[in-house]
């Protein structure tokens, strides 16, 4: 990335020309924030706007203070180019002095690493929707504050920005929210699961597609009620009841622009959720792939766990057919390091036939699972994911599901792209294939 000393300049210098974008443009203006679940509801959310109208949503996870800016102003990082940065100033020049055809709405994820990133945004960024996903009891990002209170603390001050004419989205689920909502001055929309949501879903589960002998999941399907509407929703490529709050929540902020509600449910039935976020992916050998290698915190760990446990094998464990789990280090966990990962373990020696774990402090969760009495013979620890994808091959079994996570640095996609069955889409298909990436 770039020098600090030139982030600094560039920062500023970018931010000022975002004002100006925003000042001269006046696009309404989607916030997403919360500790889990930020990119892929942006994504949704993109998509069923999309629908109907002009959108753009932050690229990946452009979502501080230097990302922020570039979806503002609608362009890429330059990394470490000097030059590259210059071309980006130039384009929020152009936007400024020019008029350009811009998009009606900005869907900017937010997100926060420190205290005050997010204060920051919304002291000089007027939101006119802000939404919140899912403020868990051990946030990811929490190493430089000084509990999780200070976290949600952070998180929610996107929601009570938000002024009496604007609209917050809410996870009706999501308890943490709970001593923040009547501080909130707009209108509240809430999502989940639970009695009372404004947009509820109901009756989650797994769509399998079979294959001679063998049965993949291909997807999910839910109930989804509003307002004494109920329709059935399917989603493809992705599973997990936890990964239908980012649709719940894209179906909300559809539903306060008034956007036809079959429209919004046929518009989800062809969305893809973001790669490294629980896709699922064919792997060598008859098996499948549950790619959820973005990134990782222990609420998104345990999620997708219990994504796997839930799931239908073919054949018995030994000749196939079992629950395969490969995590990686969960990084700025601080004080939550060790407890985090060892429950990690344990949760996963109670329903796995395999655990293979990769960094140091993932082996911790290794650790655990073994004094939870799992069998040491299925049992493998590496420090690196190339070594650990490599052993991996040699041990799937036809009809496997294999699940994959861990924080960015462990670069856990590099186990995904060993034992996926077209590693020439990896391009398309896996994270981080960007040539800064693929060179580091």
């Amino acid at each position: 990335m770039i020098k600090t000393s030139l982030k600094k300049i560039v920062t500023l210098i970018l931010k000022w020309e975002a004002k100006l974008v925003l000042k001269k443009y006046r696009p309404q203006i989607i916030g997403v924030t919360g500790n889990v679940g930020k990119t892929g509801t942006k994504e949704a959310i993109a998509a069923v706007m999309k629908s109907k109208l002009k959108v753009r949503q932050s690229s990946k996870s452009y979502n501080n203070e230097l990302g922020v800016p570039l979806t503002i102003i609608g362009t890429m990082t330059a990394w470490g180019s000097f030059f590259g940065w210059l071309k980006v100033i130039y384009r929020g020049l152009v936007l400024i002095i020019f008029k350009e055809d811009y998009p009606d709405w900005l869907i900017l994820e937010i997100g926060a690493d420190r205290p005050g990133d997010v204060k920051n945004i919304v002291s000089w960024i007027k939101f006119d929707i802000a939404v919140v996903t899912h403020l868990p009891d051990i946030p990811v990002h929490v190493e430089f504050f000084s509990s999780k209170d200070q976290v949600a603390e952070e998180k929610m001050a996107l929601p009570l920005s938000i002024k009496k004419d604007g609209l917050v989205i809410i996870n009706h689920d999501d308890s943490n929210t709970q001593p923040f909502r009547d501080k909130i001055k707009a209108r509240i929309l809430t999502y989940g699961f639970d009695d009372g949501s404004d947009v509820r879903a109901s009756n989650a589960h797994t769509i399998y597609e079979e294959s001679g002998k063998l049965k993949f999941p291909s997807g999910l399907t839910f109930k989804l009620d509003h307002a004494g509407n109920s329709v059935p929703v399917r989603v493809n490529g992705t599973l997990g009841t936890h990964v239908v709050y980012p649709i719940l929540a894209a179906i909300a902020v559809g539903i306060s622009q008034d956007i036809n509600l079959v429209t919004i449910v046929e518009t989800i039935t062809t969305y893809e959720s973001p790669a490294g976020r629980l896709r699922i992916l064919r792997g060598i050998k008859d098996s499948t792939i549950l790619d959820d290698s973005y990134n990782s915190s222990p609420a998104a760990l345990e999620a997708g766990l219990k994504a796997l446990a839930s799931l239908e094998t073919t054949g018995p464990a030994g000749t196939g057919g079992r629950k395969i789990a490969v995590i990686g280090d969960m990084m700025e966990l601080g004080s939550f390091t060790l407890e985090a990962h060892r429950q990690a373990g344990i949760l996963a020696s109670i329903f796995c036939n395999l655990i293979m774990t990769v960094g140091l402090r993932a082996k911790f969760a290794a650790d655990a699972a073994q004094e939870n009495n799992f069998a040491a013979d299925n049992l493998f620890h590496f420090n690196d994911s190339v070594l650990a994808g490599k052993k991996l091959q040699n041990l799937i079994k036809p009809g496997d599901i294999i699940y994959v996570k861990g924080s960015q640095s462990m670069r856990m996609e590099k186990v995904v792209e060993e034992i996926m069955l077209n590693p020439d889409q990896k391009g398309k298909l896996l994270v981080r294939q960007e040539s800064e990436w693929l060179n580091r």
